[in-house]
């Protein structure tokens, strides 16, 4: 396979179409491209505002994506209402795209959510804080929906698919690994979207692998695609394609979206004791946002008025963040019981039941 990333918006904003499996990747019409630079810009927003939470004691923790904005918005866009999809912790592009309420995303990092599930979530699970556990979890569902029949019948309003992100890092986990063998066996209607960003934490991609990660799909038996990972067109034109290949029952892809993360791993890491501000800098002259932008302004696809309402919708979005986040409630002491069962068991509810008179008196005693 070529180790070119498949690349359909140069840096300076020059399109070129390409034909892929599913006929030619465009032309994109100006609607969805402003609507994909709106998506980018807000998920910048969401994580910048995020950081300035972390930095004033707001929020715990926070895994910063800065960088990785057309990779998220590219894949999250490809998927249909009915995809399942399953994040790591750092997908928040992607569930901007899934409509999830950014002020819910800070909950975790909060501390005001004990992490159940939400069945109303968009089909947006939980994020994962566990390295490559997620891709068991897709893999999981992806079984379901083969025994549920909704893949492979060529309705569109049934077939579904699941889309599972990861990063570089879990290339190097047992799960991730054992989730590849699995997809690939059953021929499972499931897209791998790794954003490879290059470092996981400290450690280099090359101290973990020889090979390219869509390269590595070979060696279980299915597709990989190499795309620029900061090209957001070439993003969802490779989801889109793979997606549509998982619910036709044609299996397995893995996306491998070459990109870069901006910011430190997290919040409370210091990436400057191992890599150096050159290698930042060369990364944000290819800024996924800025390269959509040039594009919109030398095609005609927007204009001034365009700008300048999106950056009123930012500012907005900012305030409703920090306001939204100081206001989140803490959580009822029977929130982790919910969700975990469409019925919840006999023994479950006796803990629920001792859980909560327990909580009862505590109050009473406080008072």
């Amino acid at each position: 396979m070529s180790t070119e990333p498949l690349s359909l918006l140069a840096p300076d904003g020059t399109f070129t179409a390409h034909a892929g499996p599913a006929g030619p990747a465009g032309p994109f019409g100006p609607a969805e491209l402003r609507a994909l630079h709106r998506d980018m810009v807000m998920t910048r927003r969401i994580d910048t505002e995020a950081i300035a939470l972390q930095r004033q004691g707001e929020l715990g923790l926070w895994p910063s994506l800065l960088g990785q904005e057309a990779a998220q918005v590219g894949a999250g866009r490809a998927a249909t209402p009915r995809d399942v999809v399953f994040p790591t912790y750092r997908e928040h592009g992607v569930a901007w795209c899934r409509d999830v309420d950014p002020v819910s995303l800070l909950g975790l990092f909060r501390g005001t959510t004990l992490g159940g599930w939400d069945p109303a979530s968009n089909n947006f699970q939980l994020y994962t804080l566990v390295i490559g556990a997620q891709t068991l979890h897709a893999v999981g569902y992806a079984m379901g929906i083969v025994r549920d029949g909704d893949v492979g019948t060529g309705d569109p309003g049934r077939d579904r698919a699941v889309l599972v992100f990861l990063g570089d890092g879990s290339l190097s986990e047992g799960e991730t690994n054992e989730a590849f063998v699995w997809a690939a066996a059953q021929s499972l209607p499931i897209v791998f979207f790794c954003q490879n960003n290059q470092w996981a934490i400290s450690s280099p991609y090359s101290v973990q692998s020889r090979v390219p990660v869509a390269q590595r799909a070979q060696g279980f038996g299915f597709p990989g695609v190499r795309v620029d990972g900061n090209d957001v067109l070439a993003c969802l034109s490779a989801t889109r394609d793979a997606l549509d290949s998982a619910r036709a029952g044609n299996g397995p892809t893995l996306i491998e979206a070459f990109t870069y993360c901006r910011n430190p791993h997290t919040t409370s890491d210091d990436d400057g004791r191992y890599r150096s501000g050159s290698e930042n800098d060369a990364w944000a002259a290819r800024d996924p946002i800025e390269r959509l932008r040039r594009h919109l302004v030398s095609s005609g696809a927007a204009d001034a008025a365009h700008f300048a309402k999106l950056e009123a919708q930012e500012r907005a979005l900012g305030e409703r963040l920090r306001t939204g986040c100081r206001a989140l409630p803490d959580p009822p002491p029977d929130s982790s019981f919910r969700n975990t069962y469409v019925d919840l068991p006999a023994e479950l509810a006796g803990q629920l039941s001792e859980h909560t008179e327990f909580v009862a008196a505590g109050q009473e005693d406080a008072r």
